[in-house]
């Protein structure tokens, strides 16, 4: 009897062993080897769901932005399923790391980052900016000392500041980081904070959306670029997202995109 259980106990254990081994492939899928995605593969975009126009939840709910229509392009011509992922910001390396996203495109910056990610050609000119009050008397950047200026956590501005710019920031009151630039918008609307650091297409966003109580400092903080990111090494899907862009870019459904959100003027055309 002893002997039929241990041999019922070790099948147990081999089957239980190839379910998971069958079971136990990447959950952003469909993927092969190489990282490379064939016909009817999802593609899954991982994004900030509050950092329009690139990405955003818009009135009726639905996830929209310059970006994601960019994505849905690429997957509708691979054949492949689109998926918008939305993301915390501070989690976006463990999210690409594990495999729940295949990408993160979002006004992603990719100065700094190069030796952490496989990044797509840069498609946007960025600049960081200061947005104030239009009645606050800050008219350039050595205003802002003895300010309380807000960035969002982990972003480029709050990066510029701790690096670039580190001698301003210096001179500030305090640094306000916050989780998104809607909470920002509110301190500053509130008083709370003097001025904000943010992308300027961002900025250009939110002062459309909030009238003329707001605008953007002449002095910058610093330029940059967006890529596509992918984990590092897949270079395999980083080539056929990148080759798609490029016949967008050819036949000017990217420029089209682009004058959509009101970014043309942004866009990085490639001689």
């Amino acid at each position: 009897m002893k002997r039929y259980l241990s041999i019922l106990l070790a099948l147990a254990l081999v089957f239980s062993m190839l379910f998971m081994a069958a079971c136990g492939g990447d959950s952003s899928s469909d993927s092969s080897s190489d990282g490379a995605k064939s016909e009817g593969d999802t593609f899954i975009v991982g994004f900030d769901a509050e950092f329009p126009p690139y990405g955003y939840k818009d009135d009726s709910g639905e996830y929209v932005g310059f970006d994601l229509d960019l994505a849905q392009e690429v997957c509708n011509r691979n054949g492949w399923e689109y998926q918008a992922q939305p993301i915390d910001w501070d989690s976006k390396d463990m999210e690409l790391t594990s495999g729940t996203i295949d990408c993160i495109w979002n006004g992603f910056t990719m100065n700094g980052r190069e030796d952490q990610y496989t990044f797509s050609d840069p498609y946007v000119d960025n600049t960081q900016v200061i947005v104030v009050k239009a009645d606050s008397g800050i008219s350039k950047l050595t205003d802002l000392a003895g300010k309380m200026v807000a960035v969002q956590t982990d972003s480029s501005a709050e990066a510029c500041l701790a690096d670039a710019q580190k001698e301003l920031a210096e001179t500030f009151k305090g640094l306000d980081v916050e989780k998104d630039y809607n909470t920002c918008f509110l301190n500053l609307e509130s008083g709370a904070v003097d001025a904000v650091a943010m992308d300027v297409g961002v900025a250009n966003y939110q002062l459309e959306q909030r009238g003329d109580a707001y605008v953007i400092l002449d002095e910058t903080l610093s330029s940059e670029q967006y890529g596509v990111g992918f984990k590092l090494g897949n270079e395999a899907l980083r080539d056929q997202v990148q080759a798609t862009l490029d016949e967008m870019m050819e036949d000017g459904t990217f420029q089209e995109i682009a004058e959509k959100w009101g970014l043309q003027d942004m866009v990085i055309v490639k001689e």
